[in-house]
């Protein structure tokens, strides 16, 4: 399926976002890798991002970022909250840039989900055995004094002094984000992170004027996108990920995200990134059926309803489906993220699959890959002729 206007999948036609443009509308999206030092990037990250920047996507994510250190999910997760995590990041950011790849950040708070073990030690509460590899644990924030789960950190209620505070952090966040050459930011909404831990009625049972009904939960939350808004350059964009639902009874609806959505437009957020899930559990656990593009209806309601460029994200695995959602007007953007693992080229080889010669394909490979690559289908392509040919006498010789 192709844009009529320019013959070419949907998929692939730049969008421009404010004053930066992506070449393609493909995102890898954020993805957390727990591996981190104190916080700061090393050389696996470097290695990462990188493989998945060479694969084509017009916009890369590095992982979910904290900014305090004790808004870590875990001891190996990202951030920068000091000066000494801008350097590593400014390094992959500049690589991104020289690929033409629009480098993006995702700013985020554990909120209660925090002090947890890395995901292949369990996911949980810190144990002895974590404490024995060198895991440290740390005091919790959240709405509430109420645990994620039993045996979890019970964490200390947040006054509205110690809100000021952090939504300074945030903003100290956003400007060393500037320093180290991010192009976009996305404010971490989801999940059952710090954010969502105050937009949903069933983590926020506070009873002063940032809990009780949805302008009360969404007042933080407001508060903090309307601080980064004005404190990241006005030429570049803001993404906020949501959990569209929480997928739980009597918590966040999709009713509730359309008219937080509303009010972050009004803010000058861009990009709705729609998610779904993670108030309590894992990162996206919810009673929530999962199928391809599970995710989309949230994203095609915001954007219909809010009048926001809306990005759809999860088990978006198939080009075909990624061009559909856009070609129909669901969503603005599609996000690829553990699929990019599995193929970091998927970029590059969804362009394909939606019809562009692989040859012309590989013009806008990196030089490095394109060049070799074009004269090995070359050769393919003389092989087949050649097998051709010799079925063709082989037929011949044969008498049909």
């Amino acid at each position: 399926m192709t844009d009529s206007a320019s013959n070419k999948p949907m998929l692939f036609n730049p969008i421009s976002l404010r004053d930066i443009t992506l070449k393609n509308r493909v995102v890898i999206a954020p993805m957390a890798t727990y591996s981190a030092v104190d916080g700061i990037a090393q050389d696996f990250h470097f290695a990462h991002w990188g493989r998945l920047v060479l694969g084509g996507a017009g916009c890369v994510f590095v992982e979910a970022t904290a900014v305090t250190d004790q808004g870590r999910i875990t001891n190996g997760d990202l951030g920068i909250w000091s000066d000494a995590h801008v350097a590593p990041l400014k390094r992959i950011t500049d690589f991104m840039k020289a690929q033409n790849v629009v480098p993006t950040i995702q700013l985020a708070h554990a909120g209660r989900k925090g002090s947890m073990q890395r995901p292949w030690h369990g996911n949980g509460a810190l144990t002895a055995e974590d404490f024995a590899r060198g895991e440290k644990k740390w005091d919790t924030v959240a709405p509430t004094a109420e645990p994620m789960a039993k045996g979890h950190i019970v964490p200390h209620p947040l006054s509205i002094a110690e809100l000021g505070t952090l939504k300074n952090d945030w903003v100290s966040a956003a400007k060393r984000s500037v320093s180290a050459g991010f192009d976009v930011l996305e404010i971490h909404n989801a999940h059952g992170y710090l954010i969502h831990q105050f937009l949903s009625p069933i983590s926020n049972t506070r009873d002063d004027g940032y809990g009780g009904d949805l302008k009360g939960r969404m007042r933080f939350p407001l508060e903090v996108a309307e601080a980064l808004r004005d404190v990241w350059p006005s030429a570049k964009p803001v993404f906020v990920r949501v959990s569209a639902v929480d997928g739980l009874d009597g918590g966040w609806s999709l009713d509730d995200t359309v008219v937080y959505a509303k009010e972050l437009k009004a803010r000058g957020i861009d990009v709705i990134d729609c998610s779904s899930g993670g108030l309590f559990g894992s990162a996206t656990a919810a009673r929530v059926k999962r199928t391809w593009g599970f995710q989309v209806p949230y994203a095609e309601r915001v954007r219909r309803e809010a009048g926001i460029n809306t990005m759809a994200v999860g088990l978006i695995i198939d080009p075909f489906l990624a061009d559909k959602i856009l070609q129909n007007g669901q969503a603005d953007l599609i996000a690829i993220a553990r699929e990019a693992l599995v193929n970091p080229c998927w970029p590059q080889m969804a362009e394909i699959t939606l019809g562009r010669q692989a040859s012309d394909a590989m013009d806008d490979w990196p030089e490095q890959y394109g060049w070799w690559l074009k004269h090995r289908e070359r050769s393919i392509a003389q092989i087949r002729a050649d097998e051709d040919a010799a079925t063709d006498q082989l037929l011949v010789n044969r008498g049909h």
